[in-house]
C-alpha cells in the first residue's frame, strides 16, 4: 500500500527543512502512482507549509523551546498549515480536535510514540498560537511574520511601494497560484471546461479535468502559461519573416509564444545547457511554420561564435533577453524563493543582468529591437539595470521606446517587466 498524500508532505516538509533542496525540485520526487487528487492534495500541503512557514515557525518558537527533529517538523508544520487552512476556508466545526488526532496518529509513524505525545501537546495549543503576535512589535516585523516574508524584504517593499501596495503585496503572495493556460489551437474553439480570462488567449485551468487537459496538452493545443509572460513578447512585437534570437530561453515558454506570433520567419533560442534543454527542445518541437534552431551556449560569453559555429545570422530584427533575476513577481507559483532570497542578491544580480544586456545588444541588426525583461518587480533589476546601460558606451546607439511593467496585486497575474529599446539604423 502506497503512502497517502498527508504522510509524503510532511516527509518532503521535513526534507526541505533539512536539505534546503528547492521545491520544484522536491515535487518531482513524488511517486509517479500517486496521482490525481491524492497528488494535488500533497502538492497543497507542501506549498501550504512553505507559503506560511515564517508565521508558523514563529508560533512553533513560543511552544516548543527546542526544535524536534526533521520529521516531527514536519508533522508539526503540515498540522499548523492545516489550522490556517481550515480558518481561511471558514471550517471550524470541530476542526482544531480533528486536525489534531490525525497529526498524533501520523507522528506514531512517521516519527515515535514519544513524539506524537509532543505533538498532541503542541498541536492543541497551536491554533492559539497562530493567531499570536510579537507584543509591542514593530509594524515591519508583524507584517513580515504574519506574511510569512523575510522582514528585510518587507522593509524593501515598503520603501518601494508604500504601505499599502506592500500589504497587497503580501497577501498576493500568500494565495495558491491559479493555474493559466494558452490555447495555440487557432481553427479550433476552446473547450468549455477552459474558463476565459481578460487576457486574449489565456484561460483558467479548473481542478478536476486534468483527464481532458492533459491531452490537450501533450497535442500541443494548450500550453500551461502565465498571462504575466506575454508581456515581454508582446512589447518585441514579433512580426511574420522576421529573424528573431530568444536569449536565455529555456524552458521555452516565451519562444513557443514568439513562434506562434510570427508564423513564419526565423527564430533561433540560446540558453546555456542545463537541467531545462529538453524542455526548451520539446516546446520547439511544438513550432509550426517558423524555421527554429538551438543554441546551448553562454549568452554572455561566446554567443557570436556559437551562432557562427552554427551557421547562424550574427544580429537579428528583433532580439528578446528573458534575464534570470530574482523572481519577486512570481512568488505565488514559487512559494520558496522569498526563503532562498539574500539581501545580497539585489547587488548581484543587476551586475549579472547589465552583462547580459551588453551581450544581447550586440546581436541586435540597425533599426532592429532589443527587449530587455525580467520576472521581478524590484527597481534595482529592471529600471536600475537600464539606466545603467544607457550610462554606458554601448547603449549609445539605442533608445528606449516603449515599457510595461507588471504588478501582480494590480494586474492579477505574474509581475513581470519588460523594456523595448531600438538601435538606430
Amino acid at each position: 500500500m502506497r503512502p497517502g498524500a498527508w504522510p509524503l508532505a510532511a516527509r518532503l516538509i521535513g526534507r526541505w527543512l533539512e536539505r534546503h533542496e528547492r521545491l520544484d525540485a522536491l515535487l518531482e520526487t513524488l511517486p509517479a502512482n500517486l496521482a490525481g487528487a491524492e497528488r494535488a492534495r500533497c502538492q497543497h500541503l507542501v506549498f501550504g507549509v512553505v507559503r506560511h512557514f515564517g508565521r508558523l515557525e514563529a508560533a512553533l518558537l513560543r511552544l516548543v523551546a527546542n526544535p524536534p527533529r526533521y520529521a516531527t517538523q514536519g508533522v508539526l508544520l503540515i498540522a499548523g498549515f492545516e489550522l490556517i487552512d481550515a480558518r481561511e476556508k471558514m471550517i471550524a466545526d470541530g476542526i482544531v480536535a480533528k486536525i489534531v488526532h490525525h497529526a498524533v496518529e501520523q507522528a506514531k509513524t512517521l516519527a515515535s510514540p514519544a513524539e506524537a505525545r509532543l505533538v498532541n501537546a503542541v498541536v492543541r495549543k497551536l491554533a492559539a498560537a497562530l493567531d499570536s503576535l510579537p507584543p509591542a512589535a514593530p509594524p515591519t516585523e508583524v507584517l513580515a511574520e504574519y506574511f510569512s516574508h523575510p522582514e528585510w524584504l518587507v522593509r524593501a517593499w515598503l520603501a518601494q511601494f508604500g504601505a499599502e501596495s506592500t500589504r497587497a503585496l503580501l497577501e498576493w503572495n500568500q494565495q495558491p497560484a491559479i493555474v493559466y493556460a494558452r490555447w495555440r489551437a487557432a481553427d479550433e474553439v476552446p473547450p468549455t471546461f477552459l474558463t476565459p480570462t481578460k487576457w486574449p488567449g489565456f484561460f483558467a485551468v479548473e481542478s478536476g479535468h486534468w483527464a481532458e487537459i492533459d491531452p490537450l496538452l501533450k497535442g500541443g493545443k494548450l500550453y500551461l502559461q502565465d498571462p504575466g509572460t506575454r508581456l515581454a513578447v508582446e512589447v518585441l512585437a514579433p512580426q511574420a519573416g522576421e529573424s528573431v534570437l530568444d536569449l536565455c530561453a529555456a524552458p521555452g515558454g516565451k519562444s513557443l509564444l514568439i513562434a506562434d506570433a510570427m508564423k513564419t520567419g526565423k527564430l533561433v533560442s540560446m540558453d546555456l545547457p542545463n537541467a531545462r534543454i529538453d524542455r526548451l527542445k520539446e516546446n520547439l518541437s511544438r513550432v509550426s511554420g517558423v524555421e527554429v534552431a538551438l543554441v546551448q551556449a553562454d549568452v554572455g560569453d561566446g554567443a557570436v561564435a556559437a551562432l557562427r559555429e552554427h551557421k547562424l545570422p550574427e544580429a537579428y530584427d528583433a532580439v528578446l533577453i528573458d534575464v534570470p533575476c530574482s523572481n519577486t513577481g512570481v512568488m505565488r507559483h514559487r512559494a520558496d524563493v522569498k526563503w532562498r532570497l539574500q539581501a545580497g542578491d539585489f547587488k548581484k544580480h543587476p551586475k549579472q543582468q547589465l552583462a547580459l544586456l551588453h551581450a544581447a545588444a550586440r546581436l541586435v541588426a540597425p533599426g532592429g529591437r532589443l527587449v530587455y525583461s525580467t520576472c521581478s518587480i524590484d527597481n534595482e533589476e529592471n529600471e536600475a539595470v537600464v539606466k545603467e546601460f544607457f550610462n554606458s558606451r554601448a547603449g549609445g546607439p539605442f533608445k528606449l521606446e516603449k515599457s510595461v511593467q507588471s504588478l501582480p496585486w494590480v494586474t492579477g497575474h505574474d509581475g513581470a517587466a519588460a523594456f523595448l529599446l531600438r538601435r538606430s539604423g
